[in-house]
């Protein structure tokens, strides 16, 4: 066993050195053909090392791939405008100068091909390492376009270059969530920020459509991820962060900066929302839509059909579609017809399990806090909450009591919903129609509030006195519910376990100062210690 473990630990160190080994013979290869255009055909080797399966050993090829071909760049070695085949410039009339660049533009082009593969490699470190070295090449084309334009009046961006890169991001195999997070640094430059968002809708448009539609949820979750990375600059920010520094690029991006940022922002999102989505998915967008996407979209309207659509889907996704919905009623002056039916009927027991309970019940508040709304309405919900408290958690409670006594606080008319006159010895029959989901015909002010007199004698005390306070005339000011909104179960017995201990009970009105021996000494003429 020993001599095995001897060549394994030997076999890994000739690995290194040899790795090590490469690196520099790598370095100096680039070194020879920077040097000398006799060595150009040792970029070859350059490509053979970038195709290796030792994972060290691409790495540095990456490296020495980047190192040579910005140079090139740099020195306008590359051959410009469109390619001719190797072939042709073989036998056309080119000049030894001409017939250099097409060579190295070609092995250019070999080069960004092996490494838009390797983004799709098993390991990380070299689909990290061909991506930034993609972004270098895309900063050496902006700086030196590969392409011959008349520069008054055109500008030019590694346009192809990043539609590529973003095609290969968007995977429909693999989860690239850790790949697109590090290439969000290069997503706050303000022309690559606009370029990639170009890229992710014309991506969407074409995978989809070959789908025909149907779900992709892998691919669906890495354009999420890459979406949903992309911050808009302000309306007052300046556009100052640019990959690509050209006088006539500037000026066309900044004539109506802010405007075009949201134009091709808010065709990227209808573009990837108007396909069928899968229930999770809903959820990260709808979690997001509110603040992250509605203000900086230029029409912050078209988002009504989708809205729509996922507040008619019921569960938690209704319950998210709350907050987009409130930005265009509110904002946008959207009109929702039966919205509040629709608000209505979202009042089921699993309200008080969800993740979003919270979110739920403040804009449940928001919507309910106007005085015009009608006495029926206010009162089919202060009901409908009333009777699903009879299986709510406490943590649930402690938000419905005083939600529901707010609602009182705003409609007075309702108070009858509390005093409501019957005989004592009459046998009642709540007319209340918990089925009914419409809350004009449910006849809630025809019932009572006895729901919570029942909870006078729930077993968690905090419960039973919030209930209590039906017994007496409600106070004009409102409950602040923003403090309870977030409590949990174990936030609640925390509180329970830490009450102040109570105080020692006396047991004795003078403290025997020894044993067997207090006032008159009793206990010494009756006992006494063997």
């Amino acid at each position: 066993m020993a001599p095995a473990k001897k060549r394994n630990v030997s076999s890994v160190k000739t690995a290194e050195k040899s790795a090590k080994k490469a690196k520099v013979d790598l370095s100096k290869t680039v070194e020879r053909i920077l040097e000398s255009r006799k060595h150009a055909n040792d970029v070859f080797d350059i490509l053979e090392s970038l195709q290796a399966e030792q994972e060290k050993e691409v790495i540095g090829a990456v490296a020495a791939c980047s190192e040579l071909f910005c140079a090139l760049l740099e020195r306008k070695e590359l051959f410009l405008g469109k390619l001719p085949g190797e072939e042709d410039a073989l036998s056309g009339g080119y000049s030894a100068e001409d017939k250099y660049r097409i060579f190295m533009r070609h092995r250019y082009t070999s080069c960004v091909e092996i490494l838009l593969e390797h983004l799709s490699h098993e390991q990380y470190d070299i689909k990290e390492s061909a991506m930034c070295c993609l972004m270098k090449f895309a900063a050496g084309e902006g700086r030196h376009p590969l392409e011959d334009l008349d520069w008054s009046e055109h500008y030019s961006f590694p346009r192809e270059l990043i539609q590529a890169l973003v095609d290969n991001l968007l995977s429909k195999a693999t989860d690239n969530s850790l790949l697109i997070s590090r290439f969000q640094e290069f997503l706050e430059m303000e022309d690559v920020r606009y370029y990639v968002m170009s890229s992710i809708r014309d991506n969407v448009g074409k995978v989809m459509d070959k789908s025909k539609g149907a779900v992709v949820p892998v691919y669906q979750n890495n354009v999420f991820t890459l979406m949903s990375s992309i911050s808009m600059p302000n309306q007052e920010s300046e556009l100052t962060n640019f990959m690509v520094k050209q006088e006539g690029f500037l000026n066309a991006i900044r004539s109506s900066a802010t405007q075009e940022h949201k134009r091709v922002f808010e065709r990227m999102w209808l573009g990837f929302l108007k396909y069928k989505l899968p229930n999770s998915m809903y959820k990260k967008v709808l979690v997001i839509l509110h603040d992250s996407i509605l203000p900086y979209m230029s029409k912050p309207t078209l988002m009504i059909d989708f809205l729509t659509a996922a507040y008619e889907i019921g569960g938690a996704i209704s319950l998210l579609a709350l907050n987009g919905l409130f930005v265009l009623i509110h904002q946008h002056n959207l009109d929702y017809p039966d919205f509040y039916k629709k608000l209505y009927n979202l009042l089921e027991p699993s309200v008080f399990h969800v993740k979003y309970r919270a979110r739920f019940f403040h804009l449940a508040n928001v919507f309910l806090s106007s005085s015009h709304l009608p006495v029926y309405l206010v009162a089919a919900f202060a009901k409908r909450l009333a009777r699903l408290a009879l299986t709510a958690p406490p943590t649930a409670l402690l938000v419905v009591l005083p939600f529901i006594y707010n609602l009182i606080r705003r409609h007075p008319s309702c108070r009858v919903l509390i005093h409501k006159p019957s005989a004592e010895d009459e046998p009642f029959e709540d007319p209340y129609l918990t089925d009914e989901e419409d809350p004009a015909q449910c006849r809630a002010l025809e019932s009572s509030l006895w729901e919570i007199k029942s909870l006078q004698k729930h077993y968690h005390p905090d419960v039973a006195k919030a209930a209590l306070l039906i017994n007496t005339p409600l106070s004009e000011q409102e409950d602040d519910i923003s403090e309870t909104l977030e409590v949990t179960t174990y936030e609640l017995m925390e509180k329970d376990l830490k009450q102040p201990e109570i105080k020692s009970v006396p047991l004795e009105f003078e403290t025997a100062t020894r044993l067997l021996k207090g006032r008159g000494d009793v206990l010494g003429q009756h006992f006494c210690l063997a």
